[in-house]
């Protein structure tokens, strides 16, 4: 119980398995455990936070049993981790709901009360002895508070588990389902004890409540402050899933995500297709005139720049699994790298069909190179910038966690990497201290465009306009001395490059995320 939860939070935050702190906390002193210093290992403890940070496309059970399969180790079966969630699905009363979405602001789903006892179910998986509830009643009415807090002190009761609970302002009826109480003033305990003798404390030292009035109420209004807790030793050491069985549910688990959030890719697809059918309906059977050389370079430029431009139209959906991500890894539920590969492996499948299905459309529509190893180039190739279109938003996400403020950051920096991808002004021409070098050689538009020219132009002729010139002109003269394209390597190291950069920007994600966690507390204790 508490007014302000600094205390209670900082100290739920430090205490969970992870032994991880927040990016926007530091400790100072010691934390101990039944008056000795110690870890706690892997599922000792579990900590819920304030806010219900769910995957709104899966069902109770869907987000419950990939919960049990990242926490719950190897050893275990698969049988035998999904008898798990379904009981703990059943302790916490949601049997009812189990094949009911979670839901969100586009899905009707749960009730609040619902779900937060998925929150709690989600984190007493490993049936942790020490159990840590921040608000766990926050935004809920007085009966649906109740019902949470019922069924978490039956759990308590059955498991003989301890739990830290703050709460603001609980009904008289939550407020006698707890067993003992700390009252915090300006960080120091004014009260600990059994909470059936609060009232005799309080009336002892001039302070007694009013008939009518509800005893937590009175007791805020004395104190002013928040609560903490104490608890046995606890050294067993336990174990949870390990590295592959992790990126291997968080690859499951987001597809299904994906697959459900229309807005991750199908409402992409379907901008993707319809822009495709005007660039075909545009530059519909280009032909092989002087006049196509141009026509091309724009179709092919346009593809590779305003298609995977769009790809930040994702970012939302991108920051709503960040939110999730940072959750569970506070709880150490896994770590960076196992989200940096799931994530990997579970968009690649929707990456290729944003990339193909379009594709067809337009390559063929518009009449490029015939050959069937030229169009798995021109699709291996959008494939490629659509992958590290995301990678570089999720390296925005990871600096700028506000979805609009990361749109525009991602906008921004994509729209100079165009201006420097060698379209708008051509290389020899960009100003050379730093436009030439070396942002034209950081951007991928550079690669994409001339991996794009080079797989179109090379090997055709077209008939020469120009006064006084030879009668044909060749694709790759005009890759060399007109779009000043650089033919001293094939278009495969062009993509290659491409890909590079996408493992690159993945890495420096990683980095990052690591790099914050460690430099933020510093920054913020000077």
């Amino acid at each position: 119980m508490e007014v302000t939860s600094c205390v209670v939070d900082w100290c739920l935050r430090r205490a969970t398995d992870s032994g991880r702190l927040a990016s926007n906390t530091r400790q100072t002193g010691e934390i101990l455990i039944n008056g000795r210093k110690q870890p706690l290992s892997f599922g000792t403890s579990a900590y819920v936070t304030q806010d219900d940070t769910l995957m709104t496309t899966l069902t109770v059970r869907e987000a419950v049993y990939f919960s049990a399969q990242l926490q719950l180790p190897d050893s275990m079966s698969r049988s035998e981790k999904k008898e798990r969630a379904d009981a703990t699905i059943r302790e916490m009363g949601l049997q009812d709901a189990m094949n009911t979405r979670i839901g969100g602001w586009s899905i009707k789903g749960l009730s609040g009360g619902q779900k937060r006892r998925v929150s709690i179910s989600i984190e007493i998986l490993k049936r942790p002895k020490l159990l840590f509830l921040d608000e766990p009643t926050s935004g809920l009415d007085s009966a649906a508070s109740y019902h949470v807090m019922n069924r978490i002190i039956k759990l308590a009761q059955q498991d003989k588990r301890t739990v830290v609970a703050s709460i603001h302002q609980p009904s008289s009826e939550v407020f006698e389902l707890f067993h003992n109480l700390c009252l915090l003033s300006s960080g120091r305990s004014v009260y600990f004890g059994s909470s059936s003798t609060a009232n005799e404390f309080f009336a002892t030292n001039g302070f007694p409540c009013p008939a009518m009035r509800n005893p937590s109420d009175h007791y805020l209004r004395t104190v002013n402050k928040d609560f903490d807790v104490d608890g046995e030793a606890l050294n067993k050491e336990r174990s949870q899933a390990g590295f592959i069985t992790q990126c291997s549910v968080r690859r499951r688990r987001s597809f299904v995500n994906m697959y459900r959030d229309l807005g991750c890719y199908w409402f992409r697809l379907a901008i993707y297709i319809a822009l495709c059918l005007c660039v075909g309906t545009i530059f519909y059977d280009i032909g092989s005139s002087y006049g196509s050389i141009q026509a091309r370079g724009s179709m092919l430029m346009f593809v590779a720049a305003f298609l995977t431009f769009m790809a930040i139209g994702g970012f939302p959906s991108f920051v709503e699994d960040m939110k999730i991500f940072t959750r569970e890894r506070l709880n150490g539920h896994y770590g960076v790298a196992a989200f940096v590969v799931g994530n990997t492996f579970s968009s690649t499948p929707y990456l290729l069909m944003i990339s193909l299905v379009p594709g067809v459309m337009a390559y063929y529509l518009v009449g490029l190179q015939k050959g069937i190893d030229h169009f798995v180039y021109f699709a291996l190739m959008l494939f490629a910038c659509m992958m590290l279109v995301e990678s570089l938003m999720m390296i925005v996400a990871s600096v700028v966690p506000d979805f609009l403020m990361g749109i525009i950051t991602g906008a921004g920096i994509q729209g100079v990497m165009m201006l420097n991808g060698g379209f708008f002004r051509f290389p020899d021409d960009l100003p050379k201290p730093f436009w030439r070098y070396p942002m034209y050689y950081i951007s991928f538009h550079k690669y994409a465009n001339q991996g794009f020219y080079k797989n179109e132009l090379e090997g055709l002729t077209f008939p020469n306009e120009q006064a006084r010139g030879p009668p044909t002109i060749t694709g790759e003269e005009i890759l060399r001395s007109v779009w000043q394209v650089e033919m001293g390597y094939s278009k495969w190291m062009d993509v290659a490059i491409v890909f590079g950069m996408v493992i690159l920007y993945r890495l420096m994600f990683l980095g990052i995320i690591k790099t914050i966690e460690k430099v933020k507390p510093i920054i913020r204790g000077l």
